[in-house]
């Protein structure tokens, strides 16, 4: 039974290198593709819900105030009239011609998603046909909403969204975290769009058409859920539209002071995947090699067969190493230490341990349970 434990962690390892290969080929094709040009350039209404003055919040506000796009309105949401966002966006130079800026201060209403409670609260101030939401520590280039505008040239596309680069912060469990979305999140997300998954939406940057959004319900119908981009993407879906991917990728400004936040933070991510798909996000257990390696090796020292335990797990670290240097070199991302690497993996494989045995979720202070539609419950006092 130990031999073939040890030789169905090998086949896994093997898979998981195969997927480290392909996924790094195709991260390095995705940042070599060229740039869409708009047919046109309809005015956008941009929604940036906010909450506290954030590091590096400044800088990718800023960063959406400076298109080179014709009529563009920026609506900053804010819950409350004392949150410290509202201190950084006063302090925001002025738009470029037909850029407006407005600052919306009201309370987002019973949502049980922060988030959407907070569109919710701009949505009446929203003026134009294209609706775009992004988060507020995106951090994008002056051809941002050209990006998103073009795909929608195709009348077969109802929402553009955009993969995201991890700028970290100060801190190593920034760095952990960039980390993260870098040579997990954003690989596997083209993966699945190569294997015919054209199901992804992802919250950082989202663009849908008014009308595919009001015709699936509006905001409120996605108020009470955890994967609501991925529900703004099944709106367009249900009504025979698809779901274009942006030329490219936006930054998101990663700050994460100590392990627990980041550990708390990537448990809900993970648990928004599985709430979406559990079977997938079981089967994900491949996208690891070097913690399926670990295993292995583990096995192998348990019967007495450590050189061979070993050599699994060389060709695996080998594998990913490579695999995160091409994926560097692609984005032109600062080489990681192999420190961070190796704690990085080790945190993966617990991240994902725990996720795969829960449904509980912190998010901004408050617990909630997933429910099996995907609903969120609020929940005092229950245990991770």
């Amino acid at each position: 039974m130990i031999s073939m434990l040890f030789w169905l962690l090998t086949a896994l390892v093997g898979a998981g290198c195969v997927y480290q290969i392909a996924a790094a080929i195709l991260v390095r094709r995705f940042a070599a593709a060229s740039r869409l040009v708009p047919v046109e350039r309809p005015p956008v209404s941009l929604l940036k819900p906010l909450h506290g003055a954030e590091a590096g919040l400044d800088t990718a506000l800023e960063s959406t105030l400076r298109q080179d796009y014709p009529a563009f309105q920026v609506l900053f949401g804010v819950g409350d009239p004392s949150d410290s966002a509202l201190d950084v966006v006063r302090a925001l130079p002025a738009p470029p011609p037909g850029g407006e800026v407005m600052v919306v201060v009201r309370p987002g209403g019973p949502a049980r998603n922060r988030k959407v409670a907070n569109l919710l609260s701009m949505w009446p101030e929203a003026r134009h046909d294209l609706i775009v939401v992004a988060d507020s520590d995106v951090r994008v280039d002056r051809g941002y909403l050209d990006d998103l505008v073009a795909p929608f040239a195709d009348p077969t596309v109802g929402v553009v969204t955009s993969l995201y680069v991890g700028r970290f912060g100060e801190g190593l469990w920034s760095r952990i975290g960039a980390l993260g979305i870098n040579h997990g999140f954003l690989p596997s997300a083209l993966v699945a769009r190569a294997l015919g998954r054209c199901d992804g939406c992802f919250g950082a940057s989202i663009a849908i058409r008014r009308s595919v959004l009001e015709r699936g319900g509006g905001l409120d119908a996605v108020a009470d859920l955890l994967a609501d981009d991925w529900a703004l993407g099944a709106m367009a879906r249900a009504q025979g539209l698809r779901i274009a991917l942006a030329a490219r990728p936006v930054d998101i400004v990663v700050t994460e002071p100590d392990l627990r936040t980041l550990f708390d933070h990537e448990i809900r991510w993970a648990r928004t995947i599985a709430s979406i798909d559990r079977a997938g996000y079981f089967a994900s257990i491949i996208t690891q090699p070097f913690g399926l390696a670990l295993l292995a090796a583990g096995v192998s020292l348990v019967a007495g067969s450590v050189g061979v335990g070993l050599v699994v797990l060389g060709a695996a670290s080998a594998c990913r190493l490579w695999a995160v240097r091409a994926e560097e070199a692609a984005f032109g991302l600062p080489r990681a230490d192999l420190t961070d690497l190796a704690l990085r993996e080790i945190l993966s494989v617990a991240v994902y341990a725990v996720a795969s045995a829960g449904r509980t979720v912190l998010w901004r202070g408050r617990r909630f349970v997933v429910r099996r539609d995907g609903t969120l419950e609020p929940v005092e006092g229950l245990a991770s």
